[in-house]
């Protein structure tokens, strides 16, 4: 062979090879839990689809049994969710509704806890658990569920958390592996609960923030058993906790209504912060070493954006008229939104309001890059924002998914129509080139058409 061939040839194989790693890498792409590994709800693949239906670019959709607004998450080929099933003759949800959704007595009907595995090649169910049965021991809010909760993996385990019911791990075929069960505790109003655990490192956190008797609790991955449980002052918040890798140290960062906390991996208290609204569902996340945190109940005036540098201990909440201190490096008073949790993304902070408005911030300093716009004829949003390829997709509770260019200036795109029935809650997850979206009838896999 000559010394020509020879280069070609090694050249030859190295792209080969580049081709192959970079198709192995995109296939162990994963979505491991609620907005993500890292909790931003940001993918980067150019063959991401923004524009589907019903119908248009659906690689397949499968319907569900039951009512669940967790979120789907995905391992390698298989996707997992919760949902439960009533038994008896359901109270069916309905758009935009909060006020007037109170329920104070529970069902009296059986339920059906379950856990159900997605091939996600073509959405045919792989094998399905049944978590629990009973009738329900406390009541949600109409708009909720008993299945509000996203699990989470580690990629060994599938953890399902139920609020008021269990923790119960599987391995990824669906072999029940242990359980944990819950103690139930009256929520606010009755509206039941949502916050989703969190694993790492072989540890699943789960916060349980009630009206009774609120904790953290830290149990072995393996085993389930407990390694420690931290008593809190606090009462109904339906946040999911957060861990923290910065520069110092790793903490275990959850929002709370009378106070931010954050822990270290043993359950000590770092630091906290005050001032959140009286209601704080958002989910945290982190740029690096900046810690962004928020909460907005719609009827509250404190709605609070928060930056956070690491490095803190004691109390770092803000005195009045302040906007920063050693530790909050900016927020933002009455910015926070309600239900959806804040969107990072490309250098800038989105926010989703639940009625239908939209506004930006710069995430370095906190200045407003475009102050609160109305999304036209935008209606209720539960769902969390997400993004990929310089666009920002918000999906309303009717199924509508507005497009929004990200940058300095507002400006919808287009928009994305499911059917009617498809009533949305559920934040979508991202693996490889596919959008996996849950309704409360059924799963999309969203896919551009070859």
């Amino acid at each position: 062979m000559s010394a020509g061939m020879l280069r070609f040839s090694l050249v030859f194989a190295w792209a080969f090879l580049g081709t192959v790693l970079v198709a192995a890498s995109s296939a162990q792409e994963n979505w491991p839990q609620f907005r993500g590994a890292d909790s931003l709800g940001v993918a980067d693949n150019s063959n991401l689809p923004d524009t589907w239906s019903a119908t248009e670019n659906v690689a397949w959709k499968t319907d569900l049994k039951g009512r669940g607004w967790s979120s789907p998450i995905v391992w390698g080929e298989r996707i997992f969710l919760t949902s439960v099933v009533n038994l008896g003759e359901a109270e069916e949800p309905k758009k935009g509704l909060y006020f007037g959704g109170n329920r104070p007595k529970p069902p009296e009907s059986e339920h059906q806890w379950k856990v159900v595995c997605l091939d996600l090649d073509d959405g045919r169910v792989l094998w399905e658990q049944l978590a629990h049965q009973g009738i329900p021991a406390t009541p949600i809010h109409l708009k909720n569920s008993y299945a509000s909760e996203t699990p989470v993996t580690d990629g060994e385990r599938v953890y399902a958390y139920f609020g008021n019911v269990g923790l119960f791990c599987y391995d990824l075929d669906g072999k029940l592996l242990w359980s944990h069960l819950i103690e139930p505790h009256k929520m606010r109003y009755g509206w039941g609960t949502a916050a989703s655990p969190v694993v790492h490192e072989g540890r699943v956190y789960v916060v349980n923030d009630n009206d009774e008797e609120s904790y953290l609790l830290a149990l072995d991955a393996r085993t389930g058993e407990q390694i420690f449980r931290v008593e809190r002052d606090e009462k109904s918040n339906w946040a999911t906790p957060f861990i923290w890798e910065n520069s110092q140290r790793t903490e275990l960062v959850i929002p709370a209504t009378g106070m931010n906390r954050s822990y270290d991996l043993e359950g000590r208290l770092l630091w906290e912060l005050g001032g959140m609204s009286s209601i704080t569902i958002a989910t945290p996340y982190a740029d690096g070493d900046t810690l962004y945190l928020s909460s907005g109940y719609v009827l509250d005036k404190k709605k609070p954006i928060y930056a956070v540098r690491p490095g803190a201990s004691g109390d770092i909440s803000l005195a009045d008229g302040e906007t920063s201190n050693e530790y909050v490096i900016w927020s933002k008073e009455g910015a926070g939104p309600y239900n959806p949790s804040t969107l990072l993304y490309k250098g800038q902070l989105y926010v989703l309001y639940d009625q239908g408005f939209f506004a930006s911030f710069d995430a370095q300093t906190g200045e407003e890059v475009y102050s609160k716009k109305r999304i036209p004829d935008g209606k209720a949003f539960t769902a969390s924002p997400w993004a990929y390829n310089n666009r920002v997709f918000c999906l309303n509770e009717d199924g509508v998914t507005f497009v929004i260019a990200a940058g300095k200036d507002f400006e919808i795109l287009h928009t994305n129509t499911l059917a009617e029935d498809d009533m949305c809650m559920s934040t979508p997850a991202i693996v490889g080139d596919k959008l996996i979206i849950r309704t409360s009838a059924r799963v999309y896999c969203i896919q551009k058409k070859s």
